[in-house]
């Protein structure tokens, strides 16, 4: 399968709102729950996506989309953390530094699409995508896809897909969460 990946610009919002349906993703979600937490839930799925759709149209593009063709088959979050007040909320996100990184919160793959590279292009060009808006680190949060626990927080990646692309789990919230982190940056020496 040859993909292609594109920033989420305003004229690719028709494409997003195809992969998200009428549901709008995780359950009415459009990508609010990290700027907004709980509160995404709380109200009409169709004020979630209007704020997304001005969060789009403002800019930066806040993630990318992944194309078989012209056909969209994912989605990945993928913007500086400090956009993402909730992330300093949740219970397996907290913030272990004061590093600026960017953070690639979550994924949705079409249905049909899922198992079949998707995830891992979409982290890929994360990385490239962060390097070239000069990001210090990109930080996931990705669940541990070896252990007892449900799956249903997959929507963050699995964690063998960051290992893979060379992140490095730098905390452990929960044995089946780590907190992981791709240095783009390189550190500058000392004098």
């Amino acid at each position: 399968m040859k993909l292609t990946v594109r920033p989420l610009t305003p004229n690719l919002w028709p494409q997003l709102e195809e992969l998200f349906g009428r549901v709008g993703a995780c359950n009415g979600c459009w990508c609010m729950y990290w700027r907004i937490g709980g509160a995404y839930n709380q109200r009409p799925r169709e004020k979630n996506k209007a704020a997304f759709k001005a969060i789009v149209k403002k800019g930066p593009p806040p993630g990318l989309l992944a194309f078989e063709g012209e056909k969209v088959v994912g989605w990945a979050q993928l913007t500086p953390r400090a956009v993402l007040p909730h992330l300093d909320h949740g219970r397996f996100t907290q913030k272990i530094d004061d590093v600026p990184v960017w953070s690639l919160t979550c994924f949705f793959i079409r249905k049909s699409h899922r198992g079949k590279g998707v995830m891992t292009a979409l982290i890929d060009a994360a990385i490239d995508y962060a390097k070239a808006m000069k990001a210090p680190a990109l930080e996931a949060y990705p669940i541990k896809t070896d252990t007892k626990r449900s799956n249903s927080g997959m929507y963050t990646g699995a964690a063998s897909s960051f290992t893979r692309a060379g992140f490095k789990t730098v905390a452990v919230p929960a044995p089946h969460r780590p907190l992981m982190r791709l240095e783009l940056a390189r550190k500058k020496k000392a004098a």
